[in-house]
């Protein structure tokens, strides 16, 4: 059984939304977030990697749909947003799913001994490529790798985009 069942997680969603709206917090948001949401129904993943949480927005998002025995490992610079995105997963009832990891995900990523079925990448725009070619030994055959923002962002990634292109 999922630890999920007894709260309300897309009242907690929405919340965070609403928190977007008055704070310009930087979140996939419901329409990209519906997207992410395919991808993880798609390719049921149990095991995903989260380069940049922020606030556990997407993390969230990603948790719900995972089978009972899914985990996600976030990765997340700010101690204060990590500090936020727990208290977020806690109110979600999604503790035994989530786990955060506070620290350069540069140096993190290399500490990491699993293998992922899904790598969603949100952090820092220029630092993409490098997280890619850390992760790209540590992701399963046939695993996927998700980046947000590439259209957005598309000139301070190009590096990123000429390389998966």
């Amino acid at each position: 059984m999922s630890d999920s069942k007894n709260y309300d997680i897309d009242s907690i969603l929405k919340e965070i939304e609403d928190v977007r709206e008055s704070k310009s917090l930087p979140i996939i948001g419901p329409e990209k977030g519906k997207i992410l949401d395919q991808v993880v129904n798609n390719y049921r993943p149990n095991l995903i990697l989260e380069i940049g949480t922020l606030v556990g927005y997407s993390a969230i998002r990603m948790a719900r749909l995972l089978p009972d025995n899914g985990k996600i490992i976030c990765m997340e610079m700010d101690k204060d947003n990590a500090a936020q995105a727990r208290k977020n997963i806690e109110r979600a009832g999604l503790t035994k799913k989530i786990s955060i990891i506070v620290g350069d995900a540069k140096q993190t990523i290399p500490t990491l001994n699993e293998t992922f079925d899904l790598v969603f990448i949100d952090a820092t725009k220029e630092e993409y490529l490098n997280y890619l070619k850390l992760v790209e030994n540590k992701l399963k055959k046939g695993g996927v790798v998700v980046a947000d923002n590439v259209l957005m962002f598309a000139e301070k990634m190009k590096d990123y985009l000429d390389y998966v292109r």
